[in-house]
């Protein structure tokens, strides 16, 4: 149950949702994905900054509300560990939904906000090293590209740093692998210098057709 629920709340696709609602099909500008970098590029800062906060708080929401939630209902005289599964199930549920939404044919964003906001819940002090690689490698090449990939790597090496939790770290390094995976177009785009850079001049919008 915490699984399905953290998963429906994750696949709430806000970018696609919040593009719409300007009348602009995300999915069909610049990377055609619907995270907040996108979103940002296309439709300006606030947009971007409203879809990056709505998709990290998808995250934490599995975490610190639905699996709390659902330990309350069947796991009231557990202890620890059966919750602290369900937190991490809710988690990487969420992420999924985000990554493979029902509501988009299973194509949805990267994961990559609403993994902070999971990582927010479960390992705070974890998210502030990521965050700082994040910060960085940004600050050095301005690809959000870089910077998630350069995070992702890190994630699980600042997990096991902050709680020494084997589990967990496994967890994160698959989720790390699939993050990678995830960005294999923009790899090759950065390999071949054709990534689109933070400060670059933004694209146009499509000028839609008049009508006859």
């Amino acid at each position: 149950m915490a699984a399905f629920a953290g998963y429906l709340l994750g696949s709430i696709p806000t970018g696609f949702l919040v593009a719409q609602g300007r009348g602009i099909d995300i999915r069909a500008l610049g990377s055609g994905n619907i995270g907040a970098t996108n979103v940002f590029r296309y439709l300006g800062l606030p947009a971007g900054i409203l879809v990056l906060l709505a998709d990290a708080a998808k995250g934490w929401l599995a975490v610190a509300v639905l699996a709390r939630l659902v330990s309350g209902w069947f796991f009231t005289a557990a202890g620890p560990e059966p919750r602290e599964w369900l937190a991490l199930c809710a988690g990487l549920a969420a992420i999924l939904g985000h990554i493979y939404t029902c509501w988009l044919y299973f194509k949805g964003g990267k994961g990559i906000a609403t993994s902070a906001g999971v990582l927010v819940a479960l390992v705070p002090y974890a998210l502030l090293i990521v965050l700082g690689v994040w910060l960085v490698v940004f600050a050095l090449s301005r690809y959000v590209s870089l910077a998630s990939l350069a995070a992702a790597f890190a994630a699980p090496f600042a997990a096991w740093f902050t709680t020494r939790n084997s589990t967990l770290t496994a967890a994160l390094a698959a989720l790390a692998a699939l993050a990678i995976y995830k960005h294999r177009t923009n790899i090759k785009r950065l390999l071949s210098g054709t990534e689109n850079r933070i400060g670059a001049k933004k694209p146009p919008l499509p000028v839609a057709p008049p009508n006859s």
